[in-house]
């Protein structure tokens, strides 16, 4: 389980969509990083937590702040499960952000990275530090004015 303060598990993820090339928290180094867990079929996720996620991105300089989605599936996988639906959820929603499929072992209850994060369920946003340390985590909707001086508190930290 990941632990505030410490260095952020790497993400283990099967595919990334919206992205050139599969991303690593390594490369990400010397950025923020705002991440949300989510699931296509979670009412939370699509009504509060990804416009919120857009309106981060469309926030803060991709140069100080990386703004990413982890697609973690914990039930209804046949619903969920594959690329395909996902990249039409993504269309539909109208999401550019690079979005991750976390990876998940037949057999197993939890994906991979959900897993490595202890995560409770989706939503869940996770803020990392420039130096890669995980800064919070938070299961449920977080009020965007206090995201906001979080992830500015962090984007500032990047910039010194």
């Amino acid at each position: 389980m990941a632990r505030i303060g410490r260095q952020a598990p790497e993400l283990d993820c099967s595919a990334w969509l919206n992205a050139d090339s599969p991303l690593a928290l390594a490369s990400l180094r010397g950025r923020a990083v705002a991440m949300l867990a989510f699931q296509m079929l979670c009412p939370g996720c699509v009504t509060h937590a990804l416009p919120q996620l857009r309106r981060l991105r469309r926030t803060f300089d991709p140069a100080s702040v990386a703004v990413l989605g982890l697609h973690t599936v914990f039930e209804h996988h046949e619903a969920q499960g594959g690329v395909g639906p996902l990249e039409a959820f993504l269309r539909e929603q109208g999401l550019d952000i690079p979005i991750g499929v976390d990876a998940h072992d037949p057999g197993e209850a939890l994906p991979r990275t959900m897993k490595a994060y202890g995560m409770q369920g989706t939503p869940t946003l996770v803020l990392i530090d420039p130096r890669g340390r995980l800064r919070a985590q938070v299961f449920g909707h977080v009020d965007d004015m206090k995201l906001g001086a979080v992830v500015a508190g962090l984007a500032a930290g990047a910039a010194t």
